[in-house]
Protein backbone atom coordinates (compact mmCIF):
# COMPACT_ATOMS: atom_id res chain seq x y z
CA UNK A 1 0.00 0.00 0.00
CA UNK A 2 1.30 3.47 -0.79
CA UNK A 3 2.01 5.85 2.09
CA UNK A 4 0.04 9.09 2.20
CA UNK A 5 1.61 12.51 2.57
CA UNK A 6 0.29 14.56 5.49
CA UNK A 7 -1.59 17.75 4.72
CA UNK A 8 -2.30 20.78 6.87
CA UNK A 9 -5.69 22.48 6.82
CA UNK A 10 -6.18 26.00 8.24
CA UNK A 11 -8.58 25.82 11.21
CA UNK A 12 -8.44 29.25 12.88
CA UNK A 13 -6.14 31.99 14.12
CA UNK A 14 -5.73 33.62 17.50
CA UNK A 15 -4.65 37.23 17.87
CA UNK A 16 -3.29 37.04 21.40
CA UNK A 17 -2.85 40.25 23.39
CA UNK A 18 0.14 40.22 25.73
CA UNK A 19 1.50 42.41 28.52
CA UNK A 20 5.10 43.36 29.10
CA UNK A 21 7.27 40.29 29.78
CA UNK A 22 8.50 39.71 33.32
CA UNK A 23 12.04 38.59 34.05
CA UNK A 24 11.93 35.33 36.02
CA UNK A 25 15.63 34.57 36.30
CA UNK A 26 18.75 33.19 34.86
CA UNK A 27 20.41 29.84 35.35
CA UNK A 28 23.63 28.75 33.72
CA UNK A 29 23.15 28.98 29.95
CA UNK A 30 19.45 29.94 30.10
CA UNK A 31 17.16 32.92 30.69
CA UNK A 32 13.51 32.54 31.74
CA UNK A 33 10.77 35.11 31.04
CA UNK A 34 7.01 35.14 31.69
CA UNK A 35 4.67 36.96 29.30
CA UNK A 36 1.11 37.48 30.62
CA UNK A 37 -1.75 36.88 28.20
CA UNK A 38 -4.39 39.62 28.53
CA UNK A 39 -7.04 38.67 25.94
CA UNK A 40 -7.56 38.51 22.21
CA UNK A 41 -9.72 37.26 19.36
CA UNK A 42 -10.13 33.85 17.71
CA UNK A 43 -11.37 33.74 14.11
CA UNK A 44 -11.50 31.08 11.44
CA UNK A 45 -13.55 28.53 9.56
CA UNK A 46 -13.52 25.97 12.41
CA UNK A 47 -13.59 28.18 15.54
CA UNK A 48 -14.47 31.74 16.53
CA UNK A 49 -14.42 33.34 19.94
CA UNK A 50 -12.04 35.09 22.28
CA UNK A 51 -8.78 34.57 24.13
CA UNK A 52 -9.51 34.94 27.83
CA UNK A 53 -7.26 37.13 30.02
CA UNK A 54 -5.81 34.22 31.98
CA UNK A 55 -2.51 32.49 31.56
CA UNK A 56 0.78 33.26 29.93
CA UNK A 57 3.92 32.07 28.20
CA UNK A 58 7.00 30.87 30.04
CA UNK A 59 9.88 31.17 27.59
CA UNK A 60 13.38 29.81 28.09
CA UNK A 61 16.20 31.17 25.96
CA UNK A 62 19.26 28.96 25.92
CA UNK A 63 22.90 29.58 25.05
CA UNK A 64 23.61 32.95 23.51
CA UNK A 65 20.05 33.43 22.29
CA UNK A 66 20.23 30.74 19.60
CA UNK A 67 16.77 29.42 20.41
CA UNK A 68 13.84 30.04 22.72
CA UNK A 69 11.57 27.29 23.98
CA UNK A 70 7.96 28.42 24.41
CA UNK A 71 5.50 27.00 26.93
CA UNK A 72 2.18 28.87 26.93
CA UNK A 73 -0.98 27.92 28.79
CA UNK A 74 -4.20 29.89 28.42
CA UNK A 75 -7.95 29.67 27.75
CA UNK A 76 -10.21 30.31 24.78
CA UNK A 77 -13.97 30.86 24.89
CA UNK A 78 -15.88 29.89 21.75
CA UNK A 79 -18.75 32.08 20.55
CA UNK A 80 -21.18 29.40 21.76
CA UNK A 81 -19.78 29.66 25.31
CA UNK A 82 -17.57 26.57 25.31
CA UNK A 83 -14.31 26.96 27.25
CA UNK A 84 -11.16 25.51 25.69
CA UNK A 85 -7.84 24.96 27.44
CA UNK A 86 -4.77 25.33 25.25
CA UNK A 87 -1.24 24.23 26.09
CA UNK A 88 0.84 25.66 23.29
CA UNK A 89 4.52 24.69 23.22
CA UNK A 90 7.03 25.52 20.54
CA UNK A 91 10.26 27.12 19.39
CA UNK A 92 11.44 30.53 18.27
CA UNK A 93 14.77 31.20 16.58
CA UNK A 94 16.08 33.94 14.32
CA UNK A 95 19.43 35.14 13.07
CA UNK A 96 20.70 38.19 14.97
CA UNK A 97 20.18 40.50 11.98
CA UNK A 98 16.58 39.30 11.55
CA UNK A 99 15.92 39.68 15.29
CA UNK A 100 17.17 43.29 15.15
CA UNK A 101 14.77 44.07 12.28
CA UNK A 102 11.85 42.47 14.12
CA UNK A 103 12.60 44.48 17.30
CA UNK A 104 12.85 47.67 15.22
CA UNK A 105 9.30 47.08 13.99
CA UNK A 106 10.21 46.17 10.41
CA UNK A 107 7.94 43.81 8.50
CA UNK A 108 9.82 40.52 8.29
CA UNK A 109 8.68 37.48 6.32
CA UNK A 110 7.90 34.34 8.32
CA UNK A 111 10.29 32.53 6.00
CA UNK A 112 13.20 34.43 7.62
CA UNK A 113 12.71 33.03 11.13
CA UNK A 114 11.26 30.01 12.89
CA UNK A 115 8.29 30.61 15.25
CA UNK A 116 6.31 27.36 15.35
CA UNK A 117 4.11 25.71 17.95
CA UNK A 118 2.45 22.37 18.65
CA UNK A 119 -0.73 23.03 20.66
CA UNK A 120 -2.84 20.56 22.58
CA UNK A 121 -6.46 21.47 23.30
CA UNK A 122 -8.82 20.18 26.01
CA UNK A 123 -12.53 20.85 26.28
CA UNK A 124 -15.73 19.12 27.29
CA UNK A 125 -17.81 21.32 24.96
CA UNK A 126 -19.47 18.84 22.56
CA UNK A 127 -19.27 21.18 19.55
CA UNK A 128 -15.51 21.47 19.99
CA UNK A 129 -14.60 17.91 21.01
CA UNK A 130 -12.76 17.52 17.68
CA UNK A 131 -10.01 19.75 19.15
CA UNK A 132 -9.22 17.05 21.75
CA UNK A 133 -8.37 14.44 19.14
CA UNK A 134 -6.71 16.45 16.38
CA UNK A 135 -3.01 17.17 15.93
CA UNK A 136 -2.23 20.82 15.22
CA UNK A 137 0.70 22.91 14.07
CA UNK A 138 0.84 26.63 14.81
CA UNK A 139 2.67 29.34 12.89
CA UNK A 140 3.23 32.44 15.02
CA UNK A 141 4.46 35.96 14.46
CA UNK A 142 4.59 39.15 16.49
CA UNK A 143 2.06 41.58 15.04
CA UNK A 144 2.79 44.45 17.43
CA UNK A 145 4.62 44.97 20.70
CA UNK A 146 1.49 43.73 22.50
CA UNK A 147 0.11 41.10 20.13
CA UNK A 148 1.09 37.69 18.77
CA UNK A 149 -0.80 36.13 15.87
CA UNK A 150 -0.94 32.33 15.74
CA UNK A 151 -2.44 30.47 12.79
CA UNK A 152 -3.50 26.94 13.72
CA UNK A 153 -3.47 24.18 11.11
CA UNK A 154 -5.03 20.74 11.62
CA UNK A 155 -2.94 17.80 10.43
CA UNK A 156 -5.10 15.58 8.22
Amino acid sequence: MPLIEPTLRFAFEARVKIAEPLWVGRAPEEEVMFTPITGGVVEGPRLTGEVLPYGGDWSTTRGKGESTELDARYLLRADDGGTIDIHNRGWYRAENEVEQRIRAGAEVSEAEYYYRTFPVFKTDAPAHAWLNTTVFVGMARAEAIDEVRIRFFALD
